[in-house]
């Protein structure tokens, strides 16, 4: 039987149709090209390659696109009839639990399958995005040290094992570990998209964000061109010069990199809006943007199958005064609490609260929004993303408790953010507003504190 590069069996196939599945893998491990095209030429070549048929599912299932999922269950049913050994079993079973909505359960299942065959690297790398998608910090990190000691630097992937570490140690706190094996990381793979973008994580949680524009501006060649990360890159550096004040560069970038082409595509969707909410929390004016970005998100309002894509689209409906298309959104979250997957519980445990504290946010109802987030500080990992994206919810709470007039709060959380992020113009900003607010009486606070 027909093996590849790291001597797994592969059924169904030949020799030019592993060559095009591992140039897919390849492509969705750096996240480059057009893998879903790749894919479908492997298919089209062996159509009775399990793998093929599995890869193509988690291409339909990791970006959390609606109508991606019938096409992904149509790729179980294929699988699991081709699979011809127990590694292949494993990786359709897997497939399968995730296309039911059991993503917990199939990140066990590859957690399993990766500590049998720890050279799985298409295995690893799946694990790697069901656990990002989970908010499972740590087994983005474990998930890739359990298999580090079969790898060696001289394997084709040793630089996305190196990128899918350092994402885990940076989610994880290790932002030392982290940097040193991203920057390898791309030392070996400079198109290794993963691995820019973990090291931009570290320097976003590190609040460096003249490293972080240091990094990503002067190396967009690399990071940029036919990824389908990039945006989400662009968008990093976005964040970098809105920490450093830099409001018409962050325009700039919207309007160009970030959300210039309009990309249907969730994740992009979700970066776009994310930065948007994140200037209207400052009080800044942004036009029109906000329809445009509404306008994408209004055919999936009423999806409800992924928590944290409801709370970016609830940005959106309340940016762009969208009442109708609000309710698409909560009414899509409590059907979702009727089912019996995972994202039951992702609404269940944080997304329905963080979507109606934006909701209560954008109808100025500050104490309420307030009382939504306060509880979800400590675990609103569960419902996913990544420390930096789940920051929205952080900023949200803050400036929340300041237009509330909530003193004490207002005071003690931009303390809790100044000893995280000291040298922070924007943190030193809410700093100074609860500072002005434990002098002023009740009457002067909404006229002076209101907008940054």
């Amino acid at each position: 039987m027909i093996t590849d590069h790291a001597g797994h069996a592969i059924s169904g196939a030949n020799a030019a149709g592993v060559e095009i599945f591992e140039q897919a893998t390849r492509e969705f491990r750096c996240m480059l090209a057009d893998p879903v095209s790749t894919i479908d030429r492997a298919i089209a070549q062996c159509p009775a390659m399990p793998m093929a048929h599995v890869l193509k599912g988690w291409l339909h299932l990791v970006g959390t696109e609606p109508e991606a999922l019938p096409v992904a269950r149509d790729c179980v049913v294929q699988a699991r009839r081709f699979a011809g050994t127990a590694h292949e079993r494993a990786h359709a079973e897997s497939l399968g639990a995730a296309a039911a909505g059991r993503w917990r359960d199939a990140g066990r299942r590859l957690e399993d399958l990766s500590a049998r065959w720890p050279l799985d690297v298409l295995a690893l790398a799946v694990g790697h995005q069901i656990d990002f998608l989970c908010g499972d910090a740590r087994m983005l990190r474990d998930r890739i040290a359990r298999a580090m000691p079969a790898w060696s630097p001289s394997m084709p992937a040793y630089h996305s094992l190196l990128a899918m570490y350092a994402f885990g140690l940076e989610e994880s706190g290790d932002y030392a570990q982290a940097q040193r094996h991203g920057e390898r990381a791309v030392e070996l793979q400079p198109r290794d998209g993963w691995a820019w973008h973990a090291v931009a994580h570290v320097h976003e949680m590190r609040s460096r964000p003249d490293d972080g524009v240091a990094w990503l501006a002067p190396n967009a060649s690399h990071w940029s061109p036919d990824s389908f990360l990039a945006v989400h890159n662009w968008w990093h550096l976005a964040l970098f010069h809105l920490e450093r004040d830099e409001l018409d560069e962050v325009l700039r970038l919207f309007d160009g990199p970030v959300f210039g082409a309009r990309s249907t595509v969730v994740f992009d969707l979700v970066d776009a809006t994310s930065m948007l909410w994140r200037l209207h929390l400052r009080g800044v004016d942004v036009g029109d943007r906000w329809d445009a970005a509404a306008d994408l998100w209004l055919p999936i309002a009423d999806a409800g199958n992924f928590a944290f894509n409801d709370m970016h689209a609830m940005m959106a409906f309340v940016g762009a005064g969208r009442r109708e298309a609000r309710e698409l959104v909560l009414e899509a979250q409590r059907a979702a609490l009727q089912r019996q997957d995972d994202n039951a519980s992702f609404v269940r445990e944080v997304g329905q609260s963080a979507t109606r504290a934006v909701a209560a946010f954008g109808d100025g109802d500050y104490a309420g929004a307030v009382r939504l987030l306060r509880p979800l500080r400590s675990y609103h990992h569960r419902f996913g993303g990544s420390n930096a994206q789940r920051d929205v919810i952080d900023l949200t709470l803050i400036e929340a408790a300041i237009r509330s007039g909530d003193r004490p709060l207002a005071r003690a959380l931009a303390a809790e953010r100044a000893a995280r992020r000291p040298d922070s113009r924007p943190v030193l900003r809410f700093v100074e507003r609860a500072r002005r607010m434990a002098a002023s009486t009740d009457e002067d606070i909404g006229s002076e504190l209101a907008v940054a």
